[in-house]
């Protein structure tokens, strides 16, 4: 964001003059002349001002000290960012060397009689506003000074470890920002919540930890208060640049705010009516071609206007946006989210296994085999001590009997990862009680059992020639699935890599990146096999399996696998929707709608994949009849493809010649 200077007439802020470039920028207020404070290297972001108008404040991504990866060979540059301060004028010195001071009482020193210096409490009341950071009034009308002749040169970093640095912000005598943890992108919240408030003292030269849990802060424009928002959605203000009192509550010392008091009247047919004009205009704005593909979108605002005075409750709302927003013919515009009341929640209990019902006694027919490390990706059958087997009985679901008249289902309704007590019986053996913890979603339990099902079929029908991985979406966790498998079945003499029901993200150009590593040597250590070069290359052919549900970053893997001649693509015709979101725009009721912003266009085809998608090279449907027989003719043909193309194409493996021989030449006597 801009920040205005103490004096009113600078503007610093954060530009972009490359893709991979930002700098600082101050703007002269009156004349309008700029000039640039920052060189560029990386990114340079959040500049604030000292407002004692000495220094001018950033944070910047620039302390590149790469981190190797746990499981493959790969670096990366998690922790990057830190503070930086550059001096306002050329008589500055660094605010990181300490000047000598005379002895002098402190405020809150000691006196002689033993008491304390009472110290005034600051308010906990300011004029808050976007600045982000505090400008007492006293030194609003000093005039500044900026040297800008050798600014740039002028810029040192304070002494603190790089980490992940988000907002900044400065107070007299203080500078404030946030650090996030370096967290995997599949943990729980994501990140929400789990930032760290962090300050620098200049007059003690020392760091500060102020609070846990942050989502954001501002600081009032008096510098005085400091507001923040937890990940629970919660908001606390306390004295700026001071620790977070430890008392809790919403009380002045806990300085928690009882959000609860907040009472407010909405009118719904006037919010409605101010939300589809804002959804109209975020697509106006934010549609990645200005003339938003040559729809009249005043003439679709208007053709849809009418309808809100017939629209009665909240979903008949969402219905309309989607109607008005279906006009643009495009993928990616969706609306979800809103204010809605709850709706009563009774999760449902569930086993992990296939049961089915015979001569009124509920057997188990299958149990799915997942992660059993992993409770969540586990059946609950499968728990040590469990000993359940497929033609075991159930005969009781926490203590209920059950049979014909009432099923397992029936008797977990509401009882989702809870601990619950089964009655299992096995042929003449007695009954036998076990405790079991039930799931609250199978779906991770099944997509490994599938996967596993998919890798033995390819395995079993290649002779163990061929390898095969599936990726279920270009996101983390389709990133995490890639490597799980990558890593172990590319060195087969081929690959299957399977994008069927690929939900789209954003990694496919990583993962192609590693599909069309070429191997071009080896690496021979003394006591192992040889290593590729690169690492981790395929070995041999590859052959993709996509399909109708393969959506957005899935489409875009597709159409690069053949565009870069990786290998053909058996299946059906992708979904067709390229044009990517970045969900960022709230209504008034929390609700969301996305704007269709980046649309891909490839040098063969232009911009056809949208709204048609990738052809295969080899199409294969799956019939009903085949489906219900557990057949897979898609991923049949993809193996059988794979080991035609073996025998045009082998692996390349290593055919070393003799070795070096690096002996001494024997010498003629003499």
């Amino acid at each position: 964001a801009a920040r205005f200077s103490p004096d009113g007439r600078y503007l610093a802020y954060a530009i972009a003059i490359a893709r991979h470039l930002s700098i600082i920028r101050i703007a002269e207020v009156d004349s309008g002349k700029t000039h640039d404070v920052t060189r560029p290297v990386l990114w340079d972001s959040a500049p604030a001002w000292d407002p004692k108008g000495h220094y001018l404040y950033f944070l910047s991504t620039r302390t590149l000290d790469p981190v190797y990866d746990a499981v493959h060979f790969e670096l990366g540059f998690y922790r990057a960012d830190r503070p930086y301060a550059v001096a306002l004028r050329a008589d500055e010195g660094s605010p990181f060397v300490p000047e000598p001071k005379p002895l002098k009482e402190e405020k809150g020193q000691a006196k002689e009689d033993g008491s304390a210096e009472e110290t005034p409490e600051a308010p906990l009341a300011g004029d808050g506003g976007e600045t982000g950071e505090g400008t007492p009034e006293s030194s609003a009308a000093a005039p500044l000074r900026i040297d800008f002749q050798g600014i740039a040169d002028r810029v040192v970093a304070f002494p603190v470890p790089p980490a992940r640095c988000v907002e900044l912000a400065a107070i007299e005598g203080k500078v404030l920002w946030t650090t996030e943890p370096v967290r995997g992108a599949l943990a729980d919240g994501g990140g929400a919540g789990r930032r760290t408030l962090r300050g620098y003292d200049f007059e003690k030269q020392e760091t500060l930890r102020l609070a846990d849990g942050l989502v954001s802060f501002r600081v009032s424009a008096d510098g005085s208060a400091l507001a923040y928002r937890d990940g629970e959605q919660a908001l606390r203000v306390i004295p700026a640049g001071e620790k977070a009192p430890e008392e809790d509550g919403c009380t002045r010392k806990g300085g928690w705010i009882d959000l609860s008091r907040l009472k407010i009247s909405v009118d719904p047919p006037a919010e409605w009516r101010q939300m589809y004009r804002e959804a109209w205009r975020l697509q106006r704005d934010q549609f990645w071609t200005e003339d938003l593909s040559g729809v009249d979108w005043q003439a679709v605002h208007d053709r849809y206007l009418p309808l809100l005075d017939r629209v009665g409750c909240r979903s008949e709302f969402s219905d309309l946006i989607w109607e008005m927003q279906g006009e643009l013919g495009t993928s990616h515009a969706y609306e979800y989210g809103g204010d809605y009341r709850p709706s009563p929640a009774y999760a449902q209990g569930l086993l992990g296994a296939d049961l089915r019902l015979e001569a009124g006694q509920w057997i188990i027919a299958a149990i799915p085999a997942g992660d059993v490390w992993d409770e969540a990706a586990a059946s609950p059958l499968a728990r040590p001590g469990v000993d359940a087997r497929p033609g075991d009985v159930i005969l009781r679901v926490a203590g209920v009997p059950v049979g014909a008249d009432r099923s397992p289902a029936s008797v977990l309704v509401n009882l989702a990862e809870e601990e619950v007590e089964l009655t299992l019986k096995r042929g003449d053996d007695p009954p036998r009680t076990v405790t079991v913890r039930t799931l609250g979603d199978e779906r991770p339990l099944r997509y490994r059992a599938w996967v596993e099902a998919n890798r033995r079929l390819v395995h079993a029908r290649s002779g163990g020639r061929v390898g095969y991985l599936h990726v279920p979406d270009m996101g983390p966790a389709g990133y995490a699935e890639f490597h799980r498998y990558f890593l172990v079945e590319a060195d087969r003499d081929a690959l299957v890599v399977d994008v069927r029901n690929n939900g789209g993200g954003h990694v496919s150009q990583l993962l192609l990146e590693k599909l069309a590593r070429r191997r071009v040597g080896y690496d021979q250590p003394r006591w192992s096999e040889p290593v590729p070069y690169p690492e981790d290359s395929p070995a041999g052919p590859l052959v993709c399996v996509s399909d109708e549900l393969a959506g957005s970053d899935g489409d875009i893997f597709t159409h690069c696998f053949k565009l870069l001649k990786l290998g053909p693509v058996v299946g059906k015709r992708t979904w067709g929707g390229v044009i990517g979101i970045a969900p960022r725009h709230q209504l008034v009721d929390g609700g969301v709608t996305t704007q269709p912003e980046y649309s891909f266009w490839f040098e063969d085809v232009g911009w056809a994949v949208e709204n048609y998608g990738v052809d295969p090279d080899i199409e294969v449907d799956i019939a009903p009849q085949e489906w219900r027989e557990g057949r897979d003719p898609q991923l049949e043909r993809a193996v059988d493809e794979a080991l035609t193309r073996l025998e045009t194409a082998p692996p390349r493996r290593p055919a070393f010649g003799p070795r070096p021989r690096l002996a001494p030449p024997k010498l003629p006597r003499r």
